[in-house]
């Protein structure tokens, strides 16, 4: 085993077998481990997550599920467990009682973005409308498109990692965060971007995943008004991104990707 331990990457024993021929190795696999979140005390929910960039997480995940930005923090506190990874965020107010409702926030799995709700108004929540943001070229979205495949170290080195991007209006990425939860990596990617002073109408989001309607309600949360995907959108992710005005991109691959809604901010090279 290498000397350098890498967060997120764990070493095991494989038997790799090729043209019927095998051998015994050591090979890379992506970790997950289980991330409990408290509140002022209280416990919300357990997630399973890559254990890097979490204080990133945090500041996403307070922003996209509670509804809480930077000035309503006190404190984000991160502990090592047996266990896992505690997560312990302090609030200058109470949270609602809804967003402490015990059956409301169950164990999720990686990065579930609403495992837990109970209630169809916690799930189908249309976001506030996202500013006019900046025009983008739609050869911006291929200069991402090739910067991310060279800015995600973890997938590949294990071939398991979701990849979240940050771009300026010229493609070019300014952050990058990968989890093994497509959702945990977008909000990592939020999260950074607030702790960095990252203004969302400077540009657009790239994720290497499906945009589900969690991702794009998360999106909207930070007030991102384009996000390109490079897999499929769903029916849902398109009509939340239609009503709050956001530019959704589908399929993206070099030379090519479809517009779902609000085409008017890609502008022709």
């Amino acid at each position: 085993m290498p000397a350098d331990r890498v967060d997120g990457v764990a070493w095991r024993e494989v038997v790799d077998v090729a043209g019927g021929v095998s051998a015994v190795r050591r090979d890379q696999v992506a970790e997950e481990v289980p991330l409990a979140i408290h509140c002022n005390g209280e416990p919300l929910a357990v997630m399973m997550v890559s254990p890097c960039d979490l204080e990133d997480f945090a500041h996403g995940f307070a922003l996209t599920e509670l509804g809480l930005g930077p000035a309503d923090l006190v404190s984000v506190v991160l502990q090592s467990l047996l266990e896992g990874i505690q997560l312990d965020l302090r609030t200058r107010d109470p949270l609602p009682a809804r967003a402490l409702d015990p059956q409301r926030w169950l164990p999720g799995r990686s990065g579930c973005g609403i495992c837990g709700h109970r209630h169809l108004e916690d799930v189908v929540r249309q976001p506030a409308a996202v500013g006019q943001g900046s025009a983008i070229a739609s050869s911006a979205l291929e200069v991402a498109l090739r910067q991310i495949e060279q800015r995600q170290p973890l997938n590949a080195a294990t071939g398991a990692i979701h990849a979240a991007a940050w771009a300026r209006v010229d493609g070019s990425l300014v952050l990058v965060r990968e989890d093994v939860g497509r959702h945990n990596a977008l909000d990592k990617l939020i999260g950074a971007m607030q702790r960095e002073g990252v203004d969302p109408a400077s540009g657009f989001a790239l994720v290497t995943s499906r945009a589900s309607y969690e991702m794009v309600a998360k999106a909207a949360t930070a007030g991102i008004p384009l996000l390109a995907a490079m897999s499929a959108p769903t029916a849902l992710a398109v009509d939340l991104a239609t009503g709050c005005g956001m530019t959704l991109v589908g399929f993206l691959r070099a030379g090519r990707y479809v517009v779902y809604s609000h085409a008017h901010r890609l502008a022709s090279d």
